[in-house]
């Protein structure tokens, strides 16, 4: 069974930053890709950034060039860090796995960026 659990979430002032961890476990194949979304009160969900198994990755336009995916294979873990962080940051966010057809997700992890 795979399981995504993040860590990392906070409060933290704009203009700071915080790094968030995704750890999987279970059967993972090799080809995935590995994926943060948040979720703000009163709006959809979105993706933030991916990162396939292949090395390419995909940003939101709102959040590139201040935040950076990275995954450590070897540890299962994907990373997402985050700088210069704003209040319309703020929000839920969800470690997202897919294999193929399959799709899981993390129990989300809260973000909070103070003005």
């Amino acid at each position: 069974q795979v399981q995504l659990v993040e860590s990392g979430g906070g409060l933290v002032q704009a203009g700071g930053s915080l790094r968030l961890t995704c750890a999987t476990s279970g059967s993972i194949f090799s080809i995935n890709t590995k994926g943060w979304y948040r979720q703000a009160p009163g709006k959809q969900r979105e993706l933030v950034a991916a990162s396939t198994s292949g090395g390419s990755t995909t940003y939101a336009d709102s959040v590139k060039g201040r935040f950076t995916i990275s995954r450590d294979n070897a540890k299962n873990t994907v990373y997402l860090q985050m700088n210069s962080l704003k209040p319309e940051d703020t929000a839920v966010y969800y470690c997202n796995l897919k294999l193929g057809s399959l799709e899981y997700w993390g129990q989300g992890t809260q973000v909070t960026v103070s003005s």
